[in-house]
């Protein structure tokens, strides 16, 4: 009798490396490919109180994150307030999490290669992947390589310029006990820095096309070195993230024949933090399932119900964020002012970098827990990404 193929996945990043352990559990041949494996990928790293309960092993892996309670809010005019936040972000190190996840993975029964798919062919059932050593066959394929994966053009249209992020950032030697985020004016993006377990990781994010990697560069070298922090013995990265307009969102597609996308390969990151670690997680999940209970269609079915409205809204707002004005100020001043001024502005903040905060419903918490004319202020200049009204009155309509 034939071995069956294997279910294979490109990509070996914290998506990739989930979903191959919970198919790997349901008695799946999971066959994964990444030419790095385990990697120190360029972003904050940081894991919310939402993921750690989903997915209680990263809560457990003490030795690989550093839980951080602190966050100083830094407007664009340098108005700062540090508060508290309930639930620590447990910040990670992106090798360790990958080596993290890629060990259960493979303690699970996932085979693990280390090698560069250079080409993917074949048809539902039956495709063939090419590497430097040889040929593999796949019943099914999952994507888990990255927003530019190369693969992504033979299933979908490649991701447009204006749906990406680009960053920029440094590996600081040193530790912390404090997330700070520097909003910045005319650029739809922020500083950020957070203190992983051994290093600081320090980026900026800013949208693709509206400045360049070395502006936002010597602008976060700027802003480092006005607060203190010396590059000496620093690495340097640069990224791009996916963060999909609203109509982007509206047509997205996941999955065909014989074939899915999960994380930042299906675009599946917050429009406005660029927060993407749950996302890709619970994509990985998803699809997991779905493939497991041999209806591969269901994992579009979940996403639609579960993260997509969510990333839809967010895409809304993220312009109003970005560069909306309530009561004659910047939204992201008033932000920062009510974080400041107002205990129960504090713990939305907090809830809100928990992830147990969602936008769905921050408009009503909004109404319940400032004082009215606030409240009706800020829901003002959110209205019509609630109103329901359609692509007729989205910000990046044209």
């Amino acid at each position: 009798m034939d071995t069956p193929l294997p279910i294979v996945i490109v990509g070996g990043g914290p998506a990739g490396a989930l979903a191959g352990e919970r198919l790997a559990r349901g008695n799946r041949n999971v066959l994964l490919f990444d030419e790095k494996l385990a990697w120190e990928k360029p972003c904050g790293g940081g894991i919310t109180h939402k993921a750690l309960t989903q997915y209680p092993f990263l809560a457990e892996a003490e030795s690989h994150h550093n839980p951080v309670a602190h966050c100083e809010l830094i407007s664009p005019s340098g108005q700062r307030v540090r508060f508290y936040m309930q639930y620590p972000v447990a910040i990670f190190s992106r090798l360790a999490l990958n080596e993290l996840l890629l060990e259960r993975a493979r303690a699970a029964g996932v085979e693990l290669r280390k090698e560069r798919v250079t080409r993917i062919s074949g048809v539902d059932g039956d495709w063939r992947l090419t590497t430097p050593t040889g040929e593999y066959r796949a019943v099914y394929l999952i994507l888990a390589a990255g927003a530019r994966n190369p693969f992504r053009a033979q299933f979908l249209s490649p991701i447009s310029p204006d749906d990406l992020l680009i960053t920029a950032g440094y590996f600081i030697p040193g530790r912390s006990s404090l997330m700070q985020i520097q909003f910045l004016k005319g650029i739809t993006g922020y500083i950020w820095v957070f203190p992983r377990p051994d290093h600081v990781s320090a980026g900026i994010a800013g949208k693709m096309g509206e400045t360049s990697t070395a502006e936002l560069r010597r602008t976060l070298e700027r802003w480092l070195e006005e607060n203190s922090f010396s590059l000496e013995g620093a690495r340097f990265f640069s990224h791009i993230l996916p963060a999909l307009r609203s109509r982007t969102l509206e047509t997205l597609e996941v999955c065909g024949e014989g074939w899915a996308m999960v994380g930042d390969s299906a675009g599946l990151v917050d429009p406005i933090t660029g927060e993407g670690l749950y996302y890709a997680l619970r994509s990985a999940e998803l699809c997991a399932q779905a493939l497991l209970a041999e209806r591969p269609a269901g994992y579009k079915v979940q996403l639609e119900e579960e993260i997509l409205p969510e990333l839809r809204l967010a895409a809304r707002v993220s312009q109003r964020f970005y560069g909306g004005q309530v009561f004659g100020e910047s939204v992201l001043e008033r932000m920062v002012s009510l974080t400041s001024q107002s205990e129960s502005f504090r713990v939305l903040m907090s809830d809100l970098f928990a992830g147990i905060q969602g936008y769905r419903d921050l408009r009503s918490r909004l109404y319940r827990s400032l004082p009215s004319l606030m409240a009706e202020g800020l829901a003002a200049t959110l209205r019509l990404p609630w109103s329901g009204s359609g692509l007729a009155t989205d910000p990046f309509a044209e």
